[in-house]
């Protein structure tokens, strides 16, 4: 408890609440689109929120502090877009013994250590170009949300850039600042929006079927490995942690099935948002920033708690601030996994030809851009590896 006192910083504090606000300003929506989709009620969309929140708080808070290492756990985002369909057709009774049986999956992965291989055989270059790729969208956001807020957004930008020369490191704690000043004198925020209201966690009895099984379990599992443990070791490695895969996908699995019942779809490593905890943003000091991860696993634990609150919280702000402020804070991690992905000649092609498939958002066959960036990256590593057959010399006859 000492050495925790010792290693806080308001740097990273405040990387770890930005993280945990930007984990429910853009994933949320999902849960509430598919949540809608399905007919949901109010008390079973609480319960769903409740077990995500208290499942990434608790869950990234151990393990944190198990390793002394930034681990941000979040709940699947691809899951989440794979509910809006999946959802209204099983319905939730199904959906939740197809949980169940998705992390049974995991579990078994994460315990054989199939996982760590894969990883160990990862070549920086594309660990560095997934994570550029998969935080390029995040960087853009801000200039798109420019003509919508002006003032804020070139306020925020300005501020941004003027902290970056003077105090680097309290960066995004001003911006944040600024943009919630300018937001409350300006008189955009909407203050009736926001409401007190604690969450109700509901059981939900699961129901096993074959349809859900094949329809929801075993895509979840592929999503959660190729679209968020993949890309979220690939950050963890790229800052130069060297946690093993295997416990975290272990120990995920274990918190996600104990909350599937409540409504819990999955919990898994983050990749955008523990790309905050991880850089240099947090700390300059890379065994000071699980800092980050525990401040925002204590505003996980509190949101979740709120409930609905937490959704009237987002709904006062205006969305052009929670795009700037989500950009900003993430151009200082696109930076340096950029800088990483072309540092290396030999490297270089694959790293690119990984950014800049991730980056575009293609998906096919139902598996994420982030897994087509993997694979292009790693056929590109392979073919430019590949040696050139020797020429064959002529045998010389002695005289």
């Amino acid at each position: 408890m000492k050495d925790l006192f010792k290693d806080c910083s308001l740097s990273a504090i405040v990387a770890g609440l930005i993280a945990t606000m930007i984990s429910y300003a853009g994933p949320l929506v999902i849960i509430f689109h598919a949540a809608e989709a399905a007919q949901l009620s109010h008390g079973q969309l609480s319960s769903w929120v409740w077990a995500v929140s208290m499942g990434s708080a608790v869950l990234g808070a151990a393990l944190t502090l198990r390793y002394r290492v930034p681990v941000v756990i979040a709940w699947s985002i691809p899951g989440s877009a794979l509910l809006v369909t999946a959802l209204p057709q099983i319905g939730l009774e199904q959906a939740v013994g197809a949980y169940l049986v998705a992390n049974l999956v995991l579990l078994l992965i994460g315990i054989s250590g199939a996982f760590d291989h894969l990883i160990a055989r990862l070549p920086g270059s594309i660990a560095a170009g997934m994570q550029a790729g998969i935080l390029f969208s995040f960087g853009t956001e801000v200039f798109r949300a420019l003509p919508v807020q002006p003032l804020l957004v070139l306020a925020m930008f300005v501020t941004y850039v003027l902290m970056r020369r003077v105090q680097p490191r309290y960066a995004v704690a001003a911006v944040l600042c600024v943009g919630a000043a300018i937001t409350v004198l300006s008189g955009q925020l909407r203050s009736e929006a926001l409401v007190l209201e604690l969450a109700s966690p509901q059981w939900i009895a699961p129901q096993f079927s074959l349809a859900a099984m094949f329809s929801l379990a075993l895509p979840m599992v592929l999503v959660a490995l190729t679209g968020q443990f993949m890309p979220g070791m690939a950050v963890l490695r790229s800052a130069g942690y060297t946690t093993p895969a295997s416990p975290l996908i272990s120990a995920s699995a274990v918190g996600g099935a104990l909350l599937a019942p409540f409504g819990c779809h999955g919990l898994n490593l983050a990749a955008v948002t523990a790309s905050l905890c991880t850089g240099r943003e947090a700390h300059e000091d890379p065994r000071r920033r699980y800092i980050a991860a525990l401040s925002g696993s204590a505003l996980y634990l509190l949101l979740g708690i709120a409930g609905a609150t937490l959704m009237s919280l987002f709904a006062a702000f205006p969305a052009a601030l929670i795009a700037a402020l989500a950009g900003l804070a993430l151009y200082g991690a696109i930076s340096e996994a950029l800088a990483r992905s072309l540092a290396e000649p030999q490297e270089r092609d694959a790293g690119l030809f990984t950014f800049l498939v991730t980056a575009s958002g293609v998906s096919f066959l139902g598996l994420s851009a982030a897994f087509w960036g993997l694979l292009f990256g790693l056929g590109a590593h392979a073919l430019l590896r590949l040696r050139r057959p020797q020429p064959r010399t002529a045998l010389r006859r002695a005289p």
